[in-house]
């Protein structure tokens, strides 16, 4: 017996125990009215808290306790608690929905769920951003109408998504590559991920242009080689013409030897994350082997000048800043006809070191500029192999300039020249005490 049944039962028994004693000490009528009384007062009872709980129940307001006495008391009781253990479970539900939308927004990759329709049900920041979309206005809009792309909709119309789908979609400064595939999951629902795969693709592109290029250019001198190694070995020849062609194959086999030392110089740069150090360059060292090898370089045919602080240093790894510098200034000889003007500046800006190469030259297409450091990018393929240059230089320029935390800008008009500087950062900036007299 629970606890209503047994105070119903106790309240009946006390009850009966009070109209016996009424009918005991005056007569059984008057027991009998009492009895009537207090039986419709208990029934009004009831009806009202019933009606209370109706309405409680019809429209509910959380924290609000109705109080009353007896068993209603405790009933209501029992209803907070309940309410309260299940506003707490929906709380932590919602919690839980929240991280989990917060998450997919985090995601780097572009989520979209459709309803069995190819509607959109909800999209995350980084979908409305790939397809263009409006998470708040788009809602309820089918798809492809949205995202119009042929390729697109036929594959989502296709049914087959074990393959993904590679779109490309021109945004305003550039074209952008997607990764989509899409996911079906619930009552014919689908989730579609998206991935942008641009610098992927792009640096794909660029293995393939690096294994190109590489294949290409020592595909040359070994093929005027094994030319001359087939001439010599077939055809009499001359002391004269012998010591021609035995020169024509050293310069070749020295320009490979170039191309192997460049990419291995290159390979060490990208492979060594360790921090180059603070360690003091000796600049004054670097600046006369600067000015040493292009005097040698030039014979004479430029008008050289080097205008340089000697105090002014900076921190990292000598060796690595020389031939960062050093390329520079061979290019700039080797892009200035005979007669042009190299100037070379190291000094002092706002507190940074500058190191700058100016010259006379061909200049370098506007167009061109962006792609200078890549890897045996040429403006002009004939005449960097004429110069002897490997088309790796300025490669080597960017990523010891990186390790550095070093800017390289280019300014260049074709026909007037070009100005490459270096900006070290003020971290890097030093001061050398002159050396005593």
């Amino acid at each position: 017996m629970n606890v209503i049944w047994a105070r119903s039962v106790v309240s009946l028994v006390l009850l009966a125990l009070v109209c016996a004693a009424l009918t005991a000490f005056t007569n059984l009528k008057i027991a009998l009215i009492v009895a009537v009384i207090v039986l419709l007062a208990q029934s009004a009872f009831s009806t009202f808290h019933k009606q209370r709980l109706w309405r409680l129940l019809d429209a509910p307001v959380y924290g609000e306790v109705p109080s009353a006495p007896g068993v209603w008391g405790e009933i209501y009781y029992r209803l907070h608690k309940l309410a309260k253990r299940w506003h707490a479970q929906v709380r932590q539900v919602e919690q839980q929905h929240s991280r989990f939308i917060q998450a997919i927004q985090a995601s780097p990759n572009g989520v979209a769920m459709l309803d069995d329709h190819d509607q959109i049900e909800w999209c995350n920041s980084i979908s409305e951003v790939h397809f263009g979309l409006d998470a708040k206005r788009d809602l309820r809009q089918h798809i492809t109408h949205l995202v119009r792309q042929p390729d697109f909709v036929k594959y989502l119309n296709s049914h087959q998504y074990d393959e993904m789908l590679i779109m490309r979609r021109m945004g305003e400064k550039r074209q952008n590559v997607l990764s989509v595939q899409v996911f079906p999951y619930g009552e014919n629902r689908k989730l579609v991920l998206s991935q942008d795969i641009t610098e992927l693709e792009r640096t794909d592109a660029m293995r393939r242009d690096f294994v190109a290029n590489v294949s290409h250019e020592l595909k040359t001198p070994l093929t005027v080689l094994s030319g001359f190694l087939e001439t010599m070995r077939e055809l009499p020849l001359s002391d004269e013409e012998r010591a021609r062609y035995l020169e024509l194959m050293d310069q070749q086999s020295t320009r490979m030897r170039h191309i192997v030392s460049d990419l291995l110089v290159l390979a060490t740069l990208e492979g060594d994350n360790k921090h180059p150090g603070d360690q003091m360059i000796d600049m004054r060292a670097v600046l006369s082997h600067l000015e040493d090898d292009a005097d040698n370089l030039s014979s004479d045919h430029h008008r050289i000048t080097f205008d340089c602080d000697e105090g002014l240093t900076v921190t990292g790894v000598e060796t690595e800043i020389m031939s960062a510098l050093g390329n520079l200034v061979t290019n700039a000889i080797r892009y200035t006809p005979d007669g042009g003007t190299i100037r070379v500046s190291w000094k002092a800006e706002r507190g940074s070191a500058v190191f700058a190469v100016t010259d006379s030259g061909l200049g370098i297409p506007a167009a061109d500029i962006p792609r200078l450091t890549e890897r045996f990018y040429r403006v002009d393929r004939s005449r960097s192999r004429d110069t002897g240059g490997t088309g790796l230089g300025l490669a080597i320029v960017k990523h010891v300039l990186q390790r550095h935390e070093a800017q390289l800008e280019v300014k260049s008009e074709e026909g007037r020249g070009s100005t490459f500087t270096v900006r070290f950062p003020m971290s890097r900036t030093a001061r050398r005490m002159p050396a005593p007299v």
